[in-house]
């Protein structure tokens, strides 16, 4: 047998821990000196104890803890539950590190304020463009939000575009468009110079005047870029005139290493 001590190393937990189990009639010893009240655990209680910390691990509260390992489902049940579970854990640490990787941005649009920008703004005119396109909705126009519908959308265009052996003719294009109800409608359009059966072709039309600016890196922090142009829109004495868009002018393996032209209609 072991002492409490012991056991606690063996286990990875705090003696503390195993004192709360043993309260809360989680993990009792396997044998409490009567004479001096010290718990002594067996090699064999290590299994309850790695499926206690385990559940706890995953969310569940002591009362489901125990009403798991008291009456528990079958083996088989028992995976399924823990692996979707763990599947749900698993989304929110992606989604808390997307909103950190939002709150990262602002901060450092906030730490810009008042600096002069180096964004060079040219304006030119846009030519119409066939393109193929898909679309989704995304729950605003933070990149956390837009960029786990768009990057989906331009890779199934492009492995369905491979499949039918139809070149892409030129730069991916994303623009989106605000809906009536707060949501954002996503479009991920890629140029292609011949017909296309069983994918949506569009005909972008051609924009007159638009004000462009290049940025270079992730697109998590393409924010600053877009408020630079803005904010050179207006000082020019310009409207903006159509949804915006963004034309990956050079993409690669890593995001840091992309290349995006903003393209903002103006009148």
């Amino acid at each position: 047998m072991f002492s409490i001590g012991d056991f606690a190393r063996h286990g990875q937990v705090s003696v503390r821990m195993l004192r709360h189990y043993d309260a809360v009639g989680l993990l009792r010893p396997a044998r409490v000196d009567p004479a001096t009240g010290y718990r002594f655990y067996t090699a064999g209680q290590l299994a309850r104890l790695n499926r206690i910390v385990a559940l706890k691990g995953l969310g569940f509260t002591l009362d489901q803890v125990g009403g798991l390992l008291d009456a528990p489902p079958a083996p088989d049940d028992l995976r399924e539950l823990l692996a979707t579970r763990a599947a749900e854990l698993a989304a929110q640490v992606a989604a808390d590190q997307a909103r950190l990787t939002d709150i990262q941005a602002r901060l450092r649009l906030i730490e810009k304020e008042g600096v002069m920008s180096d964004q060079d703004v040219v304006i030119k005119s846009v030519p119409a463009v066939r393109v193929v396109e898909a679309t989704g909705t995304a729950s605003g126009f933070e990149p956390s939000a837009i960029s786990p519908v768009v990057g989906p959308l331009f890779e199934k265009l492009a492995d369905d575009l491979a499949k039918a052996h139809i070149p892409i003719a030129g730069p991916a294009i994303a623009y989106y468009v605000a809906e009536s109800d707060g949501s954002v409608g996503v479009h991920a359009c890629v140029p292609v110079n011949q017909d296309a059966p069983g994918f949506t072709v569009v005909d972008l039309p051609a924009i007159p005047k638009v004000a462009t600016t290049i940025y270079r890196g992730n697109v998590s922090g393409i924010g600053r870029a877009w408020q630079e142009l803005g904010r050179w829109v207006e000082d020019n004495g310009y409207q903006t005139n159509g949804p915006a868009r963004e034309v990956t002018l050079e993409w690669t393996p890593n995001p840091d290493g992309w290349v995006t032209e903003l393209q903002d209609p103006i009148a």
